[in-house]
């Protein structure tokens, strides 16, 4: 069965390359799921293999935060906190400020895909609205939100599944990574600045898009606040982080106005079955000691992404090809025992890799696609006249960061 586990496993990570299949309209999830269903049905693997190899704990996580950023979006926060972008009477680089800040900020809480998800349509309207260029703003959001959510171990789903694996303290990695997200945040806003310096210095003929909103419930944005405070104070204790996130979510379910399928339906529920068919794939791979033969071979010659030199250059390539999600998968499932710096280099640097272009993360995607149904187009050159400066300013100050504060050595 090797060689058909192999096959398969290199047809999966080159459909996560491709992003589709030509001529089919299948995403990630659906090439990954074609791929574990095919290796079911030649018995490849079993069904308990399924089990086995997916990691639970972070799916419970996961699932967990996603409910938390749903009660956020049924309540209309997500609305108020564009509303107060868009409305704020500030100059058009006092508005970039802001939605990097506002979006860095939420994203290292909640998750950054939807985020920008509940975002990026209001801010078309709002700005578009204002006779302004929303695209410099369109590009602020995705460029903040994936710089954002590097600072902690739940902005983005590469982070949580790095910490669950490897154990990490969630305090532990603010305290190394919170510094250089910070910076990268500022390196988004410069890079924007720069580089849609003309369009944020012109009007533009104002959008005729309207959003319907979502209306404002303070009593369950309230609610959602206090579960985030408990969640983080929960970080503090010796509870496992999916069991205190798993009962926040289920007493948020416990509502007089927002129904529970109505919260339940706002789980992202593709990324969860990325995660477990990638879990799945990558875990029959290495199950026939070709990873592990792999990487002694490039043990010995000092090649493993333990040190900035290796692991930089290869999670800009691994995050701009197949996607920092599945790229952390396979690493996390073939990597056996890294070392706690290079979990902190592998989440920062890989979190910071997918601003370069716009198959980078999956926000990149969602704003992309979301500003095109609101009538913006925002292309590939577009996203990469910022992203590219961006990205490459703000991995250095993460390798030096990590470098000279002796996380992670420089060369192996």
């Amino acid at each position: 069965m090797t060689p058909l586990i192999v096959a398969v496993f290199v047809a999966t990570y080159l459909g996560m390359a491709l992003g589709r299949v030509p001529g089919l309209r299948i995403d990630r999830t659906g090439i990954a799921l074609m791929a574990l269903a095919f290796l079911l049905a030649t018995g490849a693997v079993g069904v308990a293999d399924i089990g086995r190899a997916v990691d639970a704990p972070t799916i419970v996580l996961l699932f967990a935060l996603m409910i938390l950023s749903a009660q956020f979006a049924a309540a209309g926060f997500y609305d108020l906190c564009a509303g107060a972008i868009t409305r704020a009477a500030a100059s058009p680089t006092g508005l970039l400020a802001l939605t990097v800040a506002v979006s860095g900020g939420l994203s290292a809480i909640l998750a950054n895909d939807i985020v920008v998800y509940a975002m990026t349509p209001l801010l078309c309207a709002g700005i578009g609205g204002r006779g302004r260029d929303p695209r410099p703003y369109l590009m602020a959001l995705a460029g903040g939100s994936n710089a954002g959510s590097a600072a902690t171990l739940i902005g983005n789903p590469q982070n949580i599944l790095i910490g669950q694996v490897g154990g990490l303290d969630f305090w532990a990695f603010a305290a190394v990574c919170g510094a250089p997200a910070g910076l990268a945040l500022l390196a988004v806003f410069l890079a924007v600045r720069v580089t849609w310096r003309r369009e944020l210095g012109r009007a533009a003929v104002p959008l005729p898009t309207r959003v319907v909103g979502v209306p404002i419930n303070r009593w369950q944005i309230g609610k959602g606040l206090i579960a985030t405070l408990l969640l983080i104070l929960l970080f503090a204790t010796p509870v496992p982080r999916e069991i205190g996130a798993l009962a926040i979510a289920a007493a948020l379910l416990a509502s007089r106005t927002l129904a529970s399928r109505q919260m339940i339906g706002a789980v992202d529920w593709h990324l969860l079955l990325l995660f477990a068919c990638l879990f799945t794939i990558t875990a029959a791979f290495a199950g026939t000691g070709m990873a592990a033969d792999g990487l002694a071979w490039l043990a010995g010659r000092g090649l493993l992404p333990d040190s900035l030199g290796v692991l930089a250059p290869l999670a800009l390539a691994m995050s701009n090809t197949i996607g920092n999600v599945p790229s952390v998968i396979l690493l996390m499932a073939i990597w056996p025992s890294p070392p706690v710096g290079a979990l902190y280099g592998l989440a920062l640097l890989s979190t910071l890799a997918g601003n370069l272009l716009l198959v980078g993360s999956l926000a990149n995607l969602i704003v992309v696609e979301r500003a095109a149904a609101s009538g913006v187009r925002l292309t590939f050159a577009d996203f990469a006249r910022a992203g590219v400066p961006m990205t490459l300013a703000a991995m250095a100050i993460a390798a030096l960061w990590l470098g000279l504060g002796g996380w992670m050595p420089w060369l192996g």
